[in-house]
């Protein structure tokens, strides 16, 4: 977002043996430190952070194929998360292709479960090698232990901060993706009557969506998707459905209907919308999507978000939660 204040110290790391050594540095000096990748999904708060801020820039990229047609990736946390999605993708795999041109490292992605069209990973996830500050001590949590759920996990609720991610390990196949896929990925392969579905062809068209939908944070100052999709109760969807019969939704597992934010912000009246009070605004071809136009502080920015947020349980009674962590806590 190019928004809010300094940090007191900065270190790049790219080897374990450096995690252990920057966060003991940290320790030794009373300082608290944090871990983050490239910084894409993060807000930073306008005090700045006073403390040891270390860079993940560990490498790394192997691929341990099975005979009956799986393979086991392991990939260092610091690794750009859309060339990993190439190599498996070049490699022939299947089970990350739709995750693909999402910003990031490798590292980030267990934290908030990161998912796109259909695949989650915590589909694919075998296991996360980290650094416990706890105990100061590399591990391997199994991705059963992550408590993953709709764009969370332990990483970041009730461990939030207690793990430095230095390396995950995924399990993918040599199956082509199979249909269904998620509507607007199905709806983009029917329009330009793609037959031959492979990992590569999937690739292709979500980058053709995600680019037709999406700034490059490189290019635009956003963080993406601002918002997760919310869940509502049966009885909550049924009124909302009385007055508003083209909502948008999909019931889950566990009885809860999901809603799309996207569509709540633009019934709300923020599509393409320009805010000349905080210097924000919604990019015009996704909602969901904030983007710093003129702002010059991370106050502007969450004055905004809270317009929005404000507007959507106004009109529809329903909580928008932001997705970007806002960070130092």
């Amino acid at each position: 977002m190019r928004l809010g204040g300094s940090t007191a110290y900065a270190v790049g790391v790219q080897t374990r043996a450096e995690v252990e050594a920057a966060y003991n540095w940290a320790a030794n000096h009373s300082l608290p430190c944090l871990m983050i990748g490239s910084g894409s999904n993060i807000v930073w708060k306008d005090e700045g952070f006073k403390g040891l801020l270390i860079v993940n820039q560990i490498k790394g990229f192997s691929i341990a194929q099975q005979t009956n047609g799986e393979a086991y990736v392991t990939v260092g946390a610091g690794e750009s998360w859309d060339e990993t999605v190439a190599r498996c993708v070049q490699a022939g795999l299947t089970g990350i292709e739709a995750l693909s041109l999402i910003p990031g490292t490798a590292g980030a992605t267990p934290v908030q479960n990161v998912g796109a069209y259909g695949q989650e990973i915590s589909k694919v996830l075998l296991g996360v090698e980290v650094f416990d500050i706890r105990n100061s001590t590399f591990s391997v949590i199994h991705a059963s232990d992550c408590s993953f759920g709709y764009r969370t996990s332990r990483f970041k609720t009730s461990d939030r901060g207690r793990f430095f991610i230095t390396g995950i390990t995924l399990h993918l196949s040599k199956d082509k993706p199979q249909q269904p896929f998620y509507p607007a990925l199905q709806k983009y392969i029917d329009e330009h009557n793609l037959t031959d579905l492979t990992p590569k062809t999937i690739r292709d068209a979500v980058i053709a969506i995600r680019s037709s939908k999406l700034p490059s944070p490189n290019i635009v100052a956003n963080n993406g998707s601002f918002f997760g999709n919310p869940f509502v109760s049966d009885a909550h969807f049924a009124k909302l459905a009385a007055q508003y019969g083209d909502m948008p939704h999909w019931p889950t597992d566990n009885g809860q209907i999901k809603l799309s934010a996207a569509w709540l912000l633009d019934q709300a009246g923020f599509k393409d919308f320009h805010d000349t009070e905080t210097g924000m605004a919604t990019w015009p071809a996704q909602t969901l999507v904030m983007v710093n136009e003129k702002a010059t502080s991370t106050a502007d920015l969450l004055k905004f978000r809270q317009k929005l947020v404000d507007a959507v349980k106004t009109k529809f009674d329903v909580t928008l939660e932001q997705e970007p962590e806002l960070l130092p806590q």
